[in-house]
């Protein structure tokens, strides 16, 4: 018996078979969990999103040159926040020594609380800037570097 066509056909249908790569980032209607993590002042922190609440927050790595160039827009942003809007950095990856005094942040910051917390949400990339409404749900995102007036928009009342 001829198993040629067999893998061949096998062949062929493997790309399809093969999963998707994971999304870059999650989408709009999406829901973050609450979760618990550490600030980088070492105390617990929970990060939740109750009823009536709207939250940015913030995703970066410290080794990011793109993360770099956002901290001093998202500082100018949380700066001119309007009142009730959360504002949470999340750093995703271990900071050298050295980086808070180089890179220093206006807004509180926790450590993502794990790779896999952030593969479950789709960050997968940085930064990452997501509004969050009540319950979790995300009502608009950013990914990628962005210029103070859509950075405006997701800060917006």
């Amino acid at each position: 018996m001829n198993r040629l066509p067999l893998l061949v056909a096998a062949m062929i249908a493997a790309p399809a078979l093969a999963q998707a790569p994971p999304p870059e980032a999650p989408s709009a209607g999406d829901v973050i969990p609450a979760f618990e993590s550490l600030g980088i002042d070492g105390n617990p922190r929970k990060v939740d999103f109750p009823s009536g609440s709207d939250t940015v927050l913030l995703f970066f790595l410290s080794g990011c040159p793109h993360c770099h160039k956002m901290i001093p827009e998202w500082n100018r942003a949380y700066g001119r926040r309007p009142d009730g809007l959360a504002v949470v950095g999340v750093i995703m990856d271990q900071e050298p020594p050295g980086f808070w005094a180089t890179m220093p942040v206006q807004f509180p910051v926790v450590r993502a609380p794990g790779r896999q917390f952030l593969r479950r949400i789709n960050v997968n990339r940085a930064p990452l800037a997501v509004r969050v409404g009540e319950g979790g749900k995300i009502e608009d995102l950013i990914l990628g570097e962005a210029d103070p007036i859509r950075l405006g928009q997701l800060f917006k009342p």
